[in-house]
């Protein structure tokens, strides 16, 4: 057959499904099988005789991995800062932005974003996660997930499913009940799938309830095609197979492309062999294979004259500038230590282990490592944006305040892949440097760099806290402009700090984490984060959805309508917010749900909404809430089905799970 463009599959002109099987039928079985595993480390086999070249996949979740690629690009901020800007709008930008830059290297499908859900800080990818909640995860991946696509490059959800550990990692099973699954650990892959469409989906490395994720049909199959309606491709997370059972359970639990190399078990001869004895068939090949050819067609990998994408733009730099800037998070200002203000703050000592550090290396961190063209670290951001207002020290005793920068590295056993952390605490002897800079000035801010929560045994005795994250190249600036005040804080924490290990369930035994060699239990069930703390009333550090202003931000008016005149009844919430301050702001408004009938095993609040709002000073705004029946639903385990209970429930209006502002009840017929 002669490679000429009468070939269906190349005809943008005809539907999508028919040219996925036009291509379907132009390939081999040879040519098929071909396909099911890389050729080396970030492509696929090319096939020749139709033209079609390797299609690239490249790491990842806050950017374009150097080792993916061999090019340096944007690094943006972290997952887990990305959470924590709370922006819609902001994700579908960001969105783009890393769909460009994986165009630009040659790439057609993007590993990220990474959604799993924060079970415990101790992961050591906690960093690259977003949230420890559902909610806030699936409405967060949605415009991720539509923004990448738009520019023509597959979204690779990851890491399908119940990814929430790496100490053996490739070994452990995770023991979940469905209803955890349902509720907790599933929605953002649901979403993403039933609302954004994503093109490509990455089994995990872990077991769930005994089946590798790369085998197990109940994950790919059933939910993720038949309930969910998926249609792209599922990638093995990197040698991930190498620990599955055998090649069929591969391909009939619906794998449809091993990386990286050979594989180990979608090699030629294993699948000719296979087929040879009917352990599955070449319908079943062709199943699992059809994503990948969508997401061919849907990627313009099969078109000459195809979009080239952009990379380190002034355009992405100034995006992951404002990204940094909106996820920095304001954890304590007391007595208005900040912003910093040269008539009363005329000399800073900068000091701290993390003030001159890089973050954006090859690497660095694990597959979600980016090496950035440049990197503006704390105390560079510091001198740019100083523009002669301050007088920096190096003697905390000379100084009207002091900055300490403090945090974690990605190095392994911290914020890095393949290994976990082994406590709360911040290593280096930072505890201790904290102390003593206090002891020489009171008045010392401390400034922290890390992907997760650390325990903060000063957090009482100093006067502000800056939970900066890993905030991508241009995060010194960041934190200098909100330091000097030339912009305002309105980051929210997407996870719990909490104050030690003991106040987390997920720690209460080594059945729970990091679990024997085979199996972790998730005993704690739908307790996960502030769900756990609001159970069993412990205070946290800092909660779920805290972040402080420079202004402050008054909530009145709460009024709420329910509508029962259709089967999916809807309550419409309103409120006014006000900003009281005498600067510009922004707040995050939350909304929880709760069921003043439910029983202990259910948590006392879950978020079921939330709108971030920028407002002048003096300034107020109306805003409108919608909830469907599903924001009132619960999985019922023994009947195997999302339930609505009649009866009240409790509107929750708040600037976090514990700040709670406004709240009021209504009735939700069953």
């Amino acid at each position: 057959m002669s490679v000429t463009h009468s070939f269906r599959f190349r005809d943008p002109q005809y539907p999508l499904e028919e040219r996925v099987e036009s291509l379907l039928s132009s390939l081999t079985l040879e040519e098929k099988l071909s396909l099911c595993a890389g050729a080396g480390f970030w492509k696929t086999k090319a096939v020749p005789r139709l033209g079609i070249k390797a299609f690239r996949l490249t790491d990842g979740p806050r950017g374009i991995g150097f080792h993916s690629t061999g090019k340096r690009c944007t690094a943006f901020p972290s997952g887990i800062a990305q959470a924590a800007t709370w922006d819609i709008a902001l994700m579908a930008r960001l969105g783009e932005a890393l769909g460009k830059e994986c165009r630009s290297t040659g790439g057609r499908t993007l590993l990220g974003p990474a959604i799993n859900i924060t079970r415990t800080p101790l992961c050591g990818r906690t960093f690259e996660y977003l949230s420890e909640d559902p909610h806030l995860n699936s409405r967060l991946v949605v415009p991720l997930v539509r923004g990448i696509q738009r520019q023509g490059v597959a979204a690779c959800i990851k890491h399908f499913a119940v990814n929430n550990q790496e100490s053996n990692r490739v070994r452990v099973s995770a023991e979940v009940s469905e209803r955890a699954l349902q509720e907790i650990y599933l929605p953002a892959f649901r979403a993403a799938v039933k609302e954004a469409d994503a093109w490509a989906v990455m089994a995990a490395y872990n077991g769930i309830n005994g089946t590798p994720a790369c085998e197990n049909d109940d994950l790919l199959k059933r939910r993720l095609r038949d309930e969910w309606g998926f249609r792209g491709f599922v990638v093995s997370d990197w040698f991930a197979a190498r620990f599955t059972s055998s090649t069929e359970a591969c391909v009939r639990g619906g794998l449809s492309l091993e990386m990286p190399g050979k594989g180990a078990r979608y090699t030629p001869k294993k699948l000719r062999e296979g087929l040879a004895e009917l352990r599955f068939t070449e319908a079943d090949i062709d199943a699992n294979l059809s994503g990948l050819l969508r997401a061919m067609i849907l990627t313009g990998h099969l078109d000459s004259n195809s979009t080239q994408g952009q990379r380190n733009t002034a355009e992405h730099r100034a995006l992951a500038l404002e990204v940094a800037v909106s996820s920095a998070t304001l954890l304590k200002n007391e007595g208005d230590m900040l912003p910093l203000v040269c008539s009363r703050t005329a000399k800073i000592a900068l000091l701290g282990p993390r003030l001159n550090r890089r973050n954006c290396l090859p690497l660095w961190g694990g597959s979600a490592g980016v090496w950035s063209p440049n990197e503006i670290t704390p105390l560079k951001g510091m001198r740019e944006e100083n523009k002669g207002r301050f007088t920096f020290v190096s003697d905390p005793v000379e100084a009207d305040a002091v900055v300490l920068f403090l945090g974690l590295s990605h190095r392994p056993g911290l914020d890095s892949e393949v290994k976990d952390r082994a406590s709360l605490e911040l290593p280096w002897g930072q505890d201790d440097l904290v102390r003593k800079t206090l002891a020489a000035n009171p008045n010392t801010i401390v400034v922290l760099t890390t992907g997760s929560p650390v325990a903060m045994p000063w957090a009482d005795d100093v006067p502000a806290i800056l939970q900066s994250w890993y905030a991508g190249m241009e995060g010194g600036r960041a934190i200098a402009r909100l330091l000097f005040g030339d912009s305002n804080p309105s980051g929210k924490l997407p996870v719990t700090f909490p104050r030690s290990l003991d106040d987390i369930s997920a720690h209460s035994s080594p059945r729970t984490f990091p679990g024997s060699r085979k199996k972790v239990h998730y005993e704690e069930e739908l307790m996960v984060g502030y769900r756990d703390f609001d159970k069993r009333g412990i205070e946290p550090l800092y909660p779920f959805g805290h972040g402080l202003s420079y202004t402050h931000f008054a909530y009145d008016d709460m009024e709420y309508v329910v509508d029962h005149t259709t089967s999916d009844s809807v309550v419409v919430i309103t409120m006014i917010l006000i900003n009281e301050g005498d600067v510009e702001g922004t707040e995050v408004v939350q909304l929880y749900v709760v069921d003043c009938q439910a029983g202990s095993d259910r948590p006392d609040q879950s978020l079921r909404a939330f709108i971030k709002v920028s407002l002048d000073a003096g300034a107020r705004q109306a805003l409108r809430f919608t909830l469907s029946r599903d924001d009132f639903a619960y999985f019922c385990q023994e009947a195997n089905c999302w339930r609505v209970r009649e009866g009240d429930y409790e509107i929750r209006l708040g600037s976090s799970s514990r700040d709670i502002r406004l709240r009021d009840t209504v009735h939700i017929r069953g």
